[in-house]
């Protein structure tokens, strides 16, 4: 997820709340890279309250005339998701029901960042600072985008949840998570094994919704040479593997085309 620090642990708060006393075990495998995950909390919690907390930013944002200002860029947000949406229900097909949103943001303090279920929001301020085309926007959507497929913030809950091997509820854990940083430190480790796959997932999903190599590549490469890319170092997989993997898939995806 290619959101701030503060974002990214608000994604874990934002995404899940659970009934008290009611026990969930699930096993999913990762659509593209075939990566099993142990899921304690049920999906259709997860969505619920992420769809109450978009709500809840969008308003915010709406309230303080923040929201889809740059009329341009939300427009070709909204015209790739689409695209995307198709792509992605080729790797998980549930997802052509989810109800997605898309939406843009003037908070400077915001780079991209997706919510369970499909809530997207993208900062305008970094898509223009990185002058991404619209390929290299679909790099980005795609990686937010394949965060939600995978269903991350549902792990990353789960996670913490057995690394305190007690009994608790999804709400205690979540109000309790941005407070303890051994928590947030034991879950890094999991966070940066996310992010790189959501760089891999996303990968997929953009070639197949028709987007080049080079644009995966050069997203990855501007993001490099940006600030964004040293502040984004924690939780995060070094920025030269992300290059070096989105190279990679180029090579590969080339040629299949062949």
């Amino acid at each position: 997820m290619l959101a701030t620090t503060m974002y990214k642990h608000l994604l874990l708060t934002f995404g899940i709340m659970c009934a008290c006393g009611v026990a969930h075990s699930e096993n999913l495998e990762v659509p593209g890279t075939g990566r099993w995950e142990t899921m304690s909390f049920p999906a259709a919690e997860v969505e619920r309250v992420a769809r109450m907390k978009y709500a809840d930013i969008v308003s915010t944002y709406k309230v303080s005339a923040q929201l889809d200002v740059d009329r341009n860029l939300t427009r070709r947000v909204h015209k790739i998701g689409e695209i995307l949406i198709v792509a992605a229900a080729t790797f998980k097909p549930v997802v052509s029901t989810w109800k997605w949103e898309f939406h843009t943001t003037a908070d400077d303090d915001v780079d991209a960042f997706c919510l369970a279920g499909g809530k997207i929001m993208i900062g305008s301020a970094f898509v223009n600072k990185l002058k991404l085309s619209d390929g290299e926007l679909a790099i980005l959507i795609a990686h937010e985008m394949a965060h939600a497929v995978a269903e991350h913030q549902r792990e990353e809950l789960s996670e913490a949840k057995r690394i305190q091997g007690r009994v608790t509820t999804a709400e205690i854990l979540t109000e309790n998570l941005g407070l303890d940083l051994g928590l947030q430190i034991r879950l890094h480790d999991l966070s940066v094994q996310e992010e790189t796959e959501a760089d891999h997932l996303g990968m997929l999903m953009a070639h197949q919704a028709g987007y080049l190599g080079r644009d995966m590549v050069s997203f990855f490469a501007k993001l490099a040479a940006s600030d964004s890319a040293g502040a984004q170092s924690s939780g995060y997989p070094s920025i030269a593997s992300r290059i070096s993997m989105a190279r990679g898939m180029a090579k590969l995806f080339a040629s299949r085309e062949k």
